[in-house]
């Protein structure tokens, strides 16, 4: 797997001497060297950029009011649509796609079966009209009655293999440059980065320590029930074909304070899903920073929001502009996607 965490934050940031600058300008961070660099290269100078920069210089200020220690600074992301891309489908749905047509020569029934019958004839709006229930049986069919160490190594197959029908591109490489830049940036400032999603932990945890820097013990998400499995003594953890837990809306909350223990100062996330982890780090006594993702260029990428089956984002942006949070205008904000096109 491509590793994109090549970026310029790696050593002596923030040693004490941030300079300031007009609201109409970008903050820079002076390095040791003398060298001043812009921890956020891909982000366009803007509100958002320097809203994220104001937080960040000072809430790690020793003598500012709002100053959190460090053992505190706990910033959680969202994946799809906020980490990577999630468009025209959750790739996680595409890697069960698979799944299901590589499974297909022991299972003859499925040619006449829904949901099943739609995925083999490439049927996609079919599929999506038998909504959660028959996506959850897709899902139960193609994740479990493995082994953990099994489904891993099928995960990470797949990703050197699988390609994103728009791009033709591995899936792993669409994953968001100017938020790998900011998660480097908030490592740097000594914040502890965590993924809560929606999706599966275990289709997240073989990747994204390589794709965002992110240990898979920091990850949270929806999982299905495993057992331990003694195996004549090669003792392994089998995945059984029942859901244990869904890291979704109310559940984000739940999540994070069943896994990490900690209430967030730092959120980021795409659609109304991510409301409540919002909420929860709003909710924080400290000084904490809320941040949505709007998805607007449909040319470099996709612009959707209150109408999309994916990805929605109406309550919470309602809530985001009555509260003051952050809103990312992906078009105006960014000014590239994602890390394949840093060269261009």
């Amino acid at each position: 797997m491509k590793t994109f965490l090549t970026l310029c934050l790696s050593f002596f940031l923030f040693t004490n001497c941030v300079e300031e600058s007009s609201k109409n300008e970008t903050k820079v961070v002076e390095t040791s060297n003398n060298v001043s660099e812009d921890p956020l290269p891909s982000w366009n100078d803007g509100d958002t950029k320097i809203a994220i920069m104001d937080y960040v210089q000072d809430v790690t200020n020793e003598t500012s009011e709002n100053f959190i220690p460090e053992i505190d600074r706990i910033a959680t992301f969202d994946n799809d649509g906020n980490l990577w891309s999630e468009q025209p489908a959750y790739f996680q749905l595409f890697f069960a796609i698979d799944r299901v047509k590589q499974l297909a020569s022991d299972h003859p029934e499925w040619k006449n079966t829904q949901p099943y019958q739609s995925i083999l004839e490439d049927d996609l709006n079919t599929l999506m009209s038998f909504g959660e229930k028959g996506l959850l049986e897709i899902i139960m069919v193609t994740h479990s009655g493995l082994s953990t160490e099994a489904f891993e190594k099928i995960v990470k197959d797949w990703l050197m293999v699988a390609k994103h029908p728009r791009f033709n591109k591995p899936y792993n490489e669409l994953i968001y440059q100017p938020m790998l830049e900011l998660l480097d940036y908030l490592r740097a400032n000594n914040f502890k980065t965590f993924i809560v999603s929606g999706g599966g932990i275990e289709f997240m945890r073989p990747w994204v320590e390589d794709a965002y820097g992110i240990p898979k013990d920091q990850v949270v998400g929806s999982s299905i029930a495993t057992e331990y499995d003694y195996n004549n003594g090669s003792p392994v953890i089998k995945r059984l074909p029942k859901i244990d837990f869904i890291d979704d809306k109310a559940g984000k909350p739940v999540g994070i304070n069943r896994f990490i223990g900690r209430k967030p100062v730092f959120a980021s996330g795409n659609s109304d899903g991510d409301l409540q982890m919002l909420q929860w780090t709003d909710s924080n006594r400290y000084k904490s920073f809320q941040l949505y993702l709007h998805h607007t260029d449909a040319d470099r990428e996709w612009a959707y929001d209150r109408d999309s089956h994916i990805g929605k984002l109406d309550q919470g942006l309602d809530e985001a502009r009555e509260k003051g949070w952050t809103v990312i205008n992906m078009k105006e904000d960014w000014k590239i996607i994602y890390p394949f096109q840093k060269n261009k």
